[in-house]
């Protein structure tokens, strides 16, 4: 599990090739991974976003907002992680859907990419939305271009593509032409449920990729679980995808902010561990 490279791609956002020669020949789109920073470190789910079957790697992008990833992220070159587990989870269900639309925002943009390349690969023709508080939070803005019939970009504060949210071209494709068959979207909490308050009106199918807190990945803890349609599931199982139309998002956000305190302490306690040490 060693780090083969390393970039910044932007504020507090981190792209790590990993060796991982098992995982990198059996993951699919849509997959995940859990790793360890340290033998004493938490088990943290980040998706695979691309696989090197040659090389034997696997890709992930990270945001460093916690303790876990705020450590990750000054992990270097030539350094091993503790634990790598995958690949976990479900693959998104690819087929040719026909005409679709998949909408990434700030770091879901990297989770995006290669359930958009699949669908491309698949048949579809692709319409990506991506959105971001500002310019440089909206990544990997070629590489979903390369692989898009059509690119919309929006931005919280109009420095790239237009002032708004996704649900604003969203709207505006779906009242011109209701003829798609699948909606995909990842992002924050929030922006997916807006996401599936829209398309919910129009009766089109609509996964979701959620990001629920994880610990062991194979549905044993619970920590996982998400409410669907009024059945008690498992994200790190039974998903990550599911039907946004059934997901009850405010239950979902509100379990996401339970460990708020616990994660303040301890990123103070790593700001110190960061002075001291000079990492």
């Amino acid at each position: 599990m060693k780090i083969i490279a390393k970039e910044k791609i932007a504020e507090n956002l981190t792209k790590f090739i990993i060796d991982s020669p098992l995982i990198a020949q059996k993951a699919l789109p849509g997959q995940f991974i859990i790793l360890m920073v340290n033998e004493k470190g938490e088990r943290i789910p980040l998706t695979i976003v691309s696989t090197d079957k040659e090389q034997k790697s696997i890709t992930i992008i990270f945001q460093e907002v916690g303790y876990t990833t705020k450590l990750l992220g000054t992990m270097e070159p030539g350094e091993s992680l503790y634990s790598l587990v995958g690949p976990l989870g479900k693959p998104s269900p690819i087929k040719n859907y026909g005409k679709v639309i998949v909408l990434g925002g700030g770091v879901g943009i990297a989770e995006l990419l290669p359930i958009a390349r699949a669908l491309k690969d698949a048949g579809c023709k692709v319409t990506s939305i991506l959105g971001g508080r500002t310019a440089e939070l909206v990544i990997l803005k070629e590489q979903i271009k390369e692989t898009s019939d059509d690119l919309y970009i929006t931005t919280d504060d109009g420095t790239l593509g237009k002032k708004g949210l996704v649900t604003d071209p969203l709207k505006r494709l779906l009242e011109e032409n209701k003829d798609y068959g699948l909606v995909f979207c990842v992002g924050p909490l929030p922006m997916m449920k807006a996401v599936a308050d829209v398309t919910r009106k129009f009766k089109i199918k609509t996964l979701v990729c959620l990001n629920s807190i994880m610990i062991d990945g194979t549905g044993m803890c619970g920590g996982c679980r998400v409410t669907i349609n009024g059945e008690t599931k498992f994200t790190c199982v039974d998903g990550p995808d599911f039907d946004g139309h059934d997901v009850d998002f405010n239950e979902l956000m509100t379990r996401q902010k339970r460990f708020i305190a616990h994660e303040n302490n301890a990123m103070c306690k790593l700001q110190e561990k960061i002075k001291k040490e000079g990492l």
